[in-house]
């Protein structure tokens, strides 16, 4: 079950930090209100993944997969700049990650 709490705390800090782009620096309520609540709620389901993974193996997964699916996003959603050491930097944060959840199986 940590494994699925882990996994809804990196899609919820997906949400939120996509919601804080389309806030526009807070000038727009409703994307503003749901990035604050996705902070809470990402971090909720971090912590209750937390009570029974390893705290540096948890936050890890959790900003790595929270990190590639923002950049992925950002690249379709907002143009984000696309380059071969972009995707390669991208690569290398998936590789750690599944690396650190295989050492935690």
């Amino acid at each position: 079950m940590a494994w699925i709490y882990l996994a809804l705390a990196s899609v919820v800090e997906i949400i939120m930090a996509i919601s804080l782009k389309y806030a526009l620096g807070w000038t727009r309520l409703v994307p503003s209100m749901v990035g604050v609540a996705a902070a809470a709620g990402s971090v909720l389901f971090l912590t209750l993944a937390m009570r029974s993974l390893p705290a540096g193996t948890a936050y890890a997964i959790w900003t790595g997969t929270g990190s590639v699916g923002v950049a992925v996003l950002g690249i379709w959603l907002f143009n984000d700049a696309l380059s071969p050491l972009r995707i390669l930097c991208i690569g290398l944060i998936v590789a750690g990650t599944i690396g650190l959840r295989m050492l935690d199986a």
